[in-house]
């Protein structure tokens, strides 16, 4: 293993932890397709699992003992470690999970691969909190959807918080980028799904009663903050679905009506 101790802040392999954005690892054109960063051992342990590759690791020397194990079958890839101070200063925030990955960017399937077979999915339009992001893939993954697509204004799944929020989920579940709309829909029905809207309308089907025989292969379309579905995506889906509520209050979070929408068609 390669074991480097810090003892400049200025070695070349540091680089990729220098305060740098999810933005910037993202457009470094060494290597080819961009970085993210798996912050802890946990989720480095999944970003393996799911075959992602890694660049390097940075981390405290008492996790260099689980680093050690999770990178048995990459001997050739660096592991810095230094201490959390050290860290600090590098990163610009505090290391309290223990470890950061520098890892390579998978290269995103087709969304005509990632869709046959698949029964549910989720498709996020212009979603752009990280958080809600990482939070609506964690219940894709706990409760039972096939895939997420996203538009190409969407939140990375890939920034660092949505990781973590999602507890490494976002490197389990299938996801790639959707192109527009006017491409995505006839690829989507294409495939058999019928894309259910989740959002207020005067001709909105209650989930209670969209549950009760819900189609085969379904596609469930969830909006951004805020503003909610886009007209486009409203024209053109093929129901409107909305959460019966009370008191008055209208909608939740779009996260947690992620998670309301999948338990109910599960």
């Amino acid at each position: 293993m390669q074991i480097i101790p810090i003892d400049s802040l200025d070695l070349p392999g540091l680089a990729d932890y220098s305060q740098l954005t999810d933005v910037a690892l993202r457009r470094k054109s060494e290597p080819a397709g961009g970085l993210y960063i798996a912050e802890s051992t946990k989720v480095i342990a999944r970003a393996l699992e799911a075959g992602h590759r890694p660049r390097s690791v940075l981390l405290q020397e008492q996790w260099l003992p689980d680093a050690l194990e999770l990178l048995a079958d990459w001997p050739d890839v660096p592991i810095y470690v230094g201490a959390a101070s050290v860290l600090e200063e590098l990163t610009g925030y505090n290391l309290h999970r223990g470890a950061l990955a520098a890892m390579h960017r998978p290269v995103l399937a087709p969304v005509s691969d990632l869709v046959r077979g698949a029964r549910r999915i989720v498709i996020l339009e212009d979603i752009v909190d990280h958080t809600n992001v990482g939070a609506i893939f964690r219940s894709v993954a706990g409760l039972g959807a096939d895939a997420v697509l996203i538009t190409p204004r969407c939140a990375d799944p890939l920034y660092r918080r949505s990781v973590r929020v999602s507890m490494g989920t976002v490197l389990q579940v299938p996801w790639t980028r959707l192109p527009e709309w006017d491409e995505a829909v006839p690829l989507l029905h294409e495939a058999g799904f019928h894309l259910a809207a989740l959002a207020l309308a005067d001709n909105a089907v209650s989930l209670d009663d969209f549950a009760i025989d819900p189609p085969e292969r379904l596609a469930i379309v969830l909006g951004a903050e805020g503003d909610g579905l886009s007209r486009q995506a409203l024209s053109v889906a093929d129901t409107v679905v909305t959460i019966p509520m009370l008191h008055g209050v209208d909608s939740l979070n779009v996260a947690s009506a992620s998670a309301v929408a999948l338990y109910a068609l599960r």
